[in-house]
C-alpha cells in the first residue's frame, strides 16, 4: 500500500488540487467562499476545474495503461484481462448509477428548495421581523413628538426643581413605554437621564445632532445602535437642549431579522446560481468518482496479477511435468497465503516427482547393470577352469623338455597368465557380488558405532594417514541394514586413503588427513567425509557419471565400488553428492529417517 501511494503521489496531489478547486467553485457559487461572486471569477474557476479534471483523466489512464502493460503483459493470461474489465466494470456501472441518481436528487431538492412556496414563506418571515422593527422605530419617533410637547409645556415647573424634572422624565419613560429617555446638550453630552448608571449612556451621532439642529422635526435614528430604536428631536423652550429617546428591540426578532436578511439573501443567491451549483457538484462528483474507479482499477491489477501469475506459473510448470521435464521450478512469487502454500507444495510435489523418477531410473540401471554383471560372470566363469587346466597341463608335460633358458621364460609367461587368470576371477567375484546384491535387512543401527568400527579397520591399511571423526551425539540412530551401510563406508573411507596415496607418489612428505563428520538433525542424518587426496577435479565434467557401474577413475579400477554404495543408499531413501573443493574431495550423503 505504501509502494503504492509512492508511485501514485503527483496523482494524489492532482486529484486534491481538484478537488478543491471544485469545492471552492462551488462555494463561489452560493457565495460563501473567499472569492467574490462574479462572472469573471466563475469563468476563471470553471476553465481551471476542467482543466484539472482533463489533466487527472489523462494520467489516470496513462497510470493504468502503465500497470497493464507492465503487470497484466508478463502474466500472460487472457483471463487476467477479463478479470481486471469486469472488476472495474463493476466498479464503473454502480457509480455512473449513483451519481445519476445523486443529481437527480440534487435536482429535486433545489427545485422542492427553490419553489414558490419556500420563496413565500421566506418572504413573508422576513417582512414579519422587519415589519415588527419598522414598528418600534415608528413608535419611538411618535412618542417623542408627545414627550417634547409636555416638556415643553411644563419648563416653569421642571426649571425650578431638578429633582422634581428628573421625576417626570421617569413618569415619562413609564408611559411612553421607552427605555431610555435623555434631556442632552447640543454636543451630545447628558444634561438629564432616566439612566441609574450614565457610564451607560451612548450619544448620538453628531451628525444626527446637526440635522436636527434648525428642524422641528423629530429625526429617528434607523442605523441606531445594535438592538435599537432611536429618535432625537429639539426642545423649543429649553435653550440648546435636545431630547434623545431610545427603545430596546426584542434580541431574538433582532437576531431572526439578521438571519433572515442573510437568509434570504443566499436563498436568491442559490436561486439565481441553481445551474452552476449543479455543474460544480456533478463536477466534485465526477473527480471523486475518477479517483474511486481508479483506485479500484488498480487494486484489480495488482490482485489479479499476483493471483493469475501465480496460476499462469502453476499451468507452465504442469505443461513441462506432462512433457517429462522435472527440472522445472514453479517461481515463488509473493502472492497470497493460500497461492504461496501452493506453489510451495507443487515445488515439493515436482522434488518428490524427481526424487521417485531418479530412484527407478537407478532402479532400472541397475537391474540392467545386474543382468549384464550375471551373464559376463557365467560367459567369463566358464572357461576360466578349463584355461587354468591347460596351463597346468603344459607346465607338467614342457617343463622338463625345455632348457634351463627356455624353462625360465616357459616358467615366466605361465606365471603371467595365472596371474590374469586370478585378475579375471576377481572381477567375475566382484560382478557376481554386484548382481547377487541381497535386500536390505532393516533394523535400527548406532551409525557412530559402524563408523568407529570401520576407522578402525581401514586405519590398519595406512596409520600414516589422520582420521578425525567428529560425531554430534553418542547414539545416531537409523532403521537400516548394519552389513550393507558398513560396506558403504568401508568403500568411501578406502577410497579417500587411496586417492591420498596416490597424491603421495609425487610428493613423499604428503601428510593426508580424513574428516569425518556425522550430524544428527532429527529428521535427516548427514555423513559428510573429506580428504585432501587427488580430488575429482580431472573429473569434474563427468561427477555425475561416477556413479555409474564400470565408470572408474582408477587404473586398475573395476567402477563397481561407488555403484554398489549408490545402489545401497538408494535402496535405504537416502542421497549421496560429490561436492568440488581446492584441494582433495568432499562427499556427503544424507539419511532420511
Amino acid at each position: 500500500m505504501i509502494d503504492f501511494i509512492k508511485k501514485n503521489i503527483i496523482i494524489g496531489l492532482i486529484f486534491l488540487i481538484t478537488l478543491i478547486s471544485g469545492f471552492t467553485t462551488f462555494l463561489t457559487f452560493i457565495d460563501k467562499g473567499f472569492l467574490k461572486l462574479t462572472d469573471q471569477n466563475l469563468q476563471y474557476l470553471l476553465t481551471a476545474n476542467i482543466a484539472l479534471l482533463l489533466l487527472l483523466f489523462l494520467m489516470i489512464f496513462k497510470e493504468v495503461k502503465s500497470s497493464l502493460k507492465i503487470d497484466v503483459d508478463v502474466s500472460g493470461s487472457r483471463a487476467n484481462i477479463k478479470y481486471i474489465t469486469f472488476f472495474a466494470l463493476f466498479t464503473l456501472i454502480p457509480s455512473i448509477l449513483i451519481s445519476l441518481f445523486s443529481l437527480f436528487l440534487l435536482s429535486f431538492a433545489l427545485d422542492k428548495y427553490l419553489d414558490k412556496k419556500i420563496t413565500t414563506a421566506v418572504n413573508n418571515s422576513y417582512e414579519i421581523a422587519k415589519s415588527y422593527t419598522e414598528e418600534v422605530r415608528t413608535k419611538t419617533q411618535s412618542e417623542i413628538i408627545l414627550i417634547a410637547y409636555d416638556l415643553n409645556k411644563s419648563i416653569n415647573f421642571l426649571n425650578t426643581n431638578i429633582n422634581q424634572f428628573k421625576s417626570f422624565l421617569n413618569t415619562q419613560k413609564l408611559i411612553r413605554d421607552m427605555d431610555e429617555v435623555h434631556i442632552i446638550e447640543a454636543d451630545g453630552s447628558l444634561y438629564l437621564t432616566t439612566l441609574e448608571d450614565t457610564s451607560l449612556y451612548r450619544p448620538p451621532l453628531s451628525e444626527a445632532l446637526e440635522m436636527v439642529l434648525n428642524d422641528k422635526r423629530p429625526l429617528k435614528i434607523i442605523n441606531a445602535y445594535k438592538n435599537q430604536s432611536a429618535s432625537i428631536i429639539k426642545l423649543e423652550n429649553f435653550e440648546g437642549k435636545y431630547l434623545y429617546i431610545a427603545k430596546y428591540l426584542d434580541e431574538k426578532i433582532s437576531q431572526y431579522l439578521i438571519e433572515s436578511q442573510e437568509a434570504l439573501n443566499f436563498y436568491y443567491t442559490v436561486l439565481n446560481k441553481q445551474t452552476g451549483i449543479k455543474v460544480s457538484f456533478m463536477f466534485i462528483y465526477l473527480v471523486i468518482v475518477s479517483l474511486l474507479l481508479f483506485l479500484s482499477i488498480s487494486i484489480a491489477i495488482k490482485f489479479s496479477s499476483r493471483f493469475f501469475r501465480s496460476i499462469n506459473n502453476l499451468i507452465i510448470a504442469s505443461s513441462n511435468i506432462a512433457s517429462g521435464n522435472l527440472n522445472i521450478k514453479v517461481p515463488v512469487i509473493k502472492a497470497d497465503k493460500d497461492m504461496e502454500v501452493l506453489n510451495e507444495n507443487f515445488n515439493l510435489m515436482i522434488n518428490q516427482l524427481k526424487a521417485q523418477q531418479e530412484k527407478l531410473i537407478i532402479n532400472e540401471r541397475h537391474e540392467a547393470w545386474e543382468s549384464l554383471a550375471r551373464k559376463l560372470a557365467h560367459e567369463i566363469k566358464n572357461p576360466l577352469t578349463p584355461i587354468q587346466l591347460t596351463i597346468d597341463r603344459l607346465k607338467d608335460k614342457y617343463s622338463d623338455k625345455l632348457n634351463v633358458d627356455q624353462k625360465e621364460d616357459f616358467s615366466k609367461s605361465l606365471k603371467i597368465i595365472g596371474k590374469q587368470i586370478k585378475q579375471i576371477e576377481k572381477l567375475v567375484n566382484e560382478f557376481s557380488d554386484f548382481a547377487r546384491m541381497p535386500k536390505p535387512v532393516f533394523k535400527d543401527n548406532n551409525l557412530v558405532y559402524i563408523i568407529r568400527d570401520n576407522i578402525k579397520l581401514i586405519n590398519e591399511l595406512d596409520t600414516s594417514i589422520l582420521i578425525n571423526f567428529n560425531n554430534s551425539r553418542d547414539d545416531v540412530i537409523l532403521n537400516s541394514d548394519n552389513e550393507q551401510l558398513s560396506r558403504v563406508f568401508f568403500n568411501l573411507i578406502k577410497n579417500s586413503i587411496e586417492s591420498i596415496q596416490e597424491k603421495k607418489i609425487n610428493n613423499g612428505n604428503f601428510k593426508g588427513q580424513i574428516d569425518i563428520q556425522l550430524n544428527d538433525n532429527m529428521s535427516n542424518i548427514d555423513f559428510i567425509i573429506t580428504d585432501n587426496g587427488l580430488g575429482f577435479k580431472k573429473f569434474a565434467n563427468k561427477v555425475k557419471d561416477i556413479l555409474n557401474p564400470y565408470f572408474t577413475t582408477k587404473e586398475k579400477g573395476t567402477g563397481l565400488g561407488l555403484a554398489i554404495v549408490n545402489k545401497t543408499l538408494n535402496d535405504h531413501n537416502s542421497s549421496i553428492d560429490f561436492i568440488l573443493i581446492e584441494n582433495g574431495a568432499k562427499i556427503q550423503i544424507n539419511f532420511i529417517r
